[in-house]
């Protein structure tokens, strides 16, 4: 018995989001989570800003509640000013992980989407119209039918392992003690205090009395068992590096991991597809494991309506891997490369000297900030010379409608369909797009403010990335309806 048309194992945000996004599609969702609730560990507090530009477009930062934004970014530890570039790149800060997924859970509700808690998938078998999924449940053993699989289940995810995926990737050779604590107030030390030897401390305030302590230690366990992991060991070893006693404090929870990393060689492998940490796995760092995650679901969720929903233009759904394979690929690259900067000796101090002054360039820093953000991503959605192409619209472009209501192109994408929108100049080519109006929304609307170089029409996918501008694309836009939206109706 088919029980949805897509199953996502795992609600973490990377699941939560992607299900949001489906049913955002018209497709019938669940989400299996073989926790019987969410965890209280926050490892990630926060996320780029390109995730949260993910976020704001379909309406969903308000449901955060207070956060604030980052204007000091810092590359391994070595700081550059957000605030002198073209764009702003500050992230979210001081937003911990329960929170996001409890926003989450409250849009799926509304959404109407089923999240099963206590769930674990065992098993599956693809056959050639869908995938039969076993697993054990509060009720015992049982077994689920879909169409698609996908493993949003994190690092080690079952998923992969049950699709045979191999992955790439480095194996632990030092560890890490995180806690969050109520009952002490340590020196705050929120992008870290480098000691000698590779050492350092992390003391990130939360609010309402509660610290983040992270401790680097290279003579922590290199593969430390996080369920053996005693709040005693945490003090002892904050204690042995800052000379601070956190022992009377009241630990949340505690935590430890390697410095392992890995990468999926397969992002989809038939009916069975990887996102987040299931894809891609990096040690904590400035929750960029969890932002690149979002973004997959995003890249993910149309693709995958699309195909359920019967118009998805051959190979649509193999652009999600050679779109964000790549992006995983970085991912680890720029997590090793931070971390050797932000972990090693005094040997590395050479390199950060030099990193330091690289920095201090505008042309560089924008360039390592697009990295960070998110916002230096372009695929390749067609040849032409708009900047713009195959980039993200940003979100805070303002226009007109036609009936005079004001808009922001974020606001526009919170249908998750595509968007094509015209200016009056370019009336005459929105007639070419009726056929696609089913899955995309043909706005005529006055830019307010006016993309550089200006635009007199724009194709925007759900995801919100640029894939066809006139003037600027080679290609025409009917070709680029085509490519990404399937046969006109």
């Amino acid at each position: 018995m088919r029980i949805a048309d897509v199953m996502v194992v795992g609600a973490g945000p990377v699941g939560l989001m992607l299900a949001g996004e489906l049913r955002l599609g018209g497709v019938d969702v669940v989400v299996f989570d073989k926790l019987t609730a969410p965890a209280e560990e926050s490892r990630a507090l926060g996320f780029t800003r390109r995730a949260a530009e993910s976020l704001e477009q379909r309406g969903l930062l308000s449901r955060l509640g207070e956060f604030r934004w980052g204007p000091m970014g810092h590359f391994g530890g070595v700081r550059f000013d957000l605030g002198a570039l073209e764009e702003d790149h500050s992230g979210v800060l001081g937003l911990s992980q329960a929170r996001t997924e409890a926003a989450l859970l409250g849009w799926l509700a509304d959404l109407g989407v089923p999240v099963r808690r206590g769930h674990e998938v065992t098993g599956f078998r693809q056959t050639p119209s869908g995938v039969e999924v076993s697993y054990t449940g509060p009720d015992g053993p049982g077994r689920a039918d879909v169409a698609y699989l996908v493993g949003c289940d994190g690092a080690g995810s079952t998923v992969r392992g049950l699709a045979g995926i191999p992955v790439s990737g480095r194996e632990s050779t030092r560890g890490m003690y995180t806690a969050e604590i109520t009952g002490a107030a340590p020196r705050p030390r929120p992008i870290g205090e480098r000691l000698p030897g590779g050492r350092m401390v992390v003391c990130t305030p939360l609010g309402d009395g509660r610290f983040r302590i992270v401790v680097h230690d290279p003579d922590l366990p290199a593969r430390p068992d996080p369920a053996a992991l005693t709040f005693e060991e945490v003090a002892d070893a904050w204690e042995r590096l800052t000379g601070e006693s956190i022992r009377h404090a009241e630990p949340r929870w505690v935590w430890a991991c390697g410095n392992s990393d890995a990468l999926a060689a397969e992002y989809r492998r038939g009916r069975v597809f990887l996102a987040g940490d299931a894809a891609h796995e990096i040690p904590p760092l400035a929750a960029w494991g969890l932002s690149a995650g979002l973004q997959d679901a995003v890249n993910l969720g149309w693709k995958l309506a699309a195909a359920v929903n019967g118009w998805a233009p051959d190979g649509l759904l193999d652009t999600y891997q050679a779109e964000r394979r790549p992006i995983g690929e970085l991912l680890i690259r720029n997590a090793r490369a931070a971390s050797r900067l932000y972990l090693g000796d005094e040997a590395m101090d050479p390199v950060r000297e030099v990193m330091g002054e690289l920095l201090a360039r505008k042309d560089a820093a924008e360039h390592i900030a697009g990295l960070l953000s998110g916002l230096g991503i372009r695929y390749d959605l067609g040849k032409g010379d708009h900047p713009l192409l195959g980039k993200r619209i940003p979100p805070d472009l303002r226009l007109t409608l036609s009936d005079g209501t004001p808009a922001r192109t974020a606001d526009l994408l919170h249908t998750a369909r595509g968007l094509l929108i015209t200016t009056p100049a370019a009336e005459h080519i929105a007639h070419r797009a009726a056929g696609w109006a089913d899955r995309v929304d043909l706005i005529t609307a006055a830019w307010e403010t006016v993309p550089d170089p200006a635009l007199d029409a724009v194709l925007v996918r759900p995801d919100g990335y640029i894939a066809w501008t006139g003037p600027g694309s080679d290609h025409d836009l009917t070709e680029a309806l085509q490519t990404w939206f399937g046969t006109a109706r």
